[in-house]
């Protein structure tokens, strides 16, 4: 069975919970203590979350790749699309849009909000990511106009990746986003895979299924 290790509300891991959800995949959640124990860096010697194992041995890190991997193992889903459909290309641009261009920036904002010196926090480093995160989000904004969802009609894993840097961007540091990803993530929010997810990332019992 998938088992996915991640710390008490990690977002990254609120991801691959989220996924499974929305694809009706079992999954075990094991709760990282921090730091880390000696167990678990042998396990996996980064000693980050989340950590996902499935069977036949495989063990992987990075939420985006784990991601794609159970969209491939355990598809077809309408959170990946075919590869003849023109969407595709979009859905991979978008899922490591979110880890790579908004996530990784964030990153480095979360490391100066809550460990830099104070006369550190206001950096040339630190005001260069967050021009580079709020460039981002206005080409998401963009990119999403009206539409209900980043690729279409329809959640794709696009969404799960960006939507969740986004809520780390807004919940850990306290930023508000544009109107248009705002209501976008108020209407993710209310999906039931979701707040599934979200309990379970907590370490409470997953609510009914709707």
């Amino acid at each position: 069975m998938i088992k996915v290790y991640n710390f008490a509300r990690g977002a990254r891991g609120l991801r691959v919970m989220w996924q499974c959800e929305e694809m009706g995949l079992p999954y075990e959640v094991e709760m990282v203590s921090y730091p880390p124990s000696e167990g678990y860096r042998a396990l996996h010697p980064l000693g980050n979350v989340p950590f996902l194992e499935d069977e036949g041995g495989v063990a992987i890190h990075e939420s985006v790749a784990m991601m794609l991997y159970l969209a491939q193992k355990y598809g077809p889903t309408p959170l990946l699309p075919d590869r003849d459909d023109p969407a595709l290309a979009r859905v991979l641009q978008m899922t490591v849009f979110g880890e790579a261009a908004i996530g990784a920036g964030v990153n480095a904002l979360l490391t100066a909000h809550f460990g830099a010196p104070e006369a550190d926090k206001r950096s040339w480093s630190v005001v260069t990511h967050e021009a580079s995160v709020e460039r981002a989000l206005r080409f998401t904004a963009g990119l999403l106009g009206d539409g209900p969802f980043l690729a279409g009609e329809r959640l794709t894993l696009a969404d799960i990746s960006v939507s969740t840097a986004i809520g780390i961007y807004r919940g850990a540091l306290g930023k508000a986003l544009p109107d248009a990803l705002a209501a976008y993530q108020e209407r993710l929010a209310a999906r039931p895979a979701l707040e599934r997810a979200r309990a379970r990332c907590r370490g409470q019992e997953s609510p009914a299924r709707a």
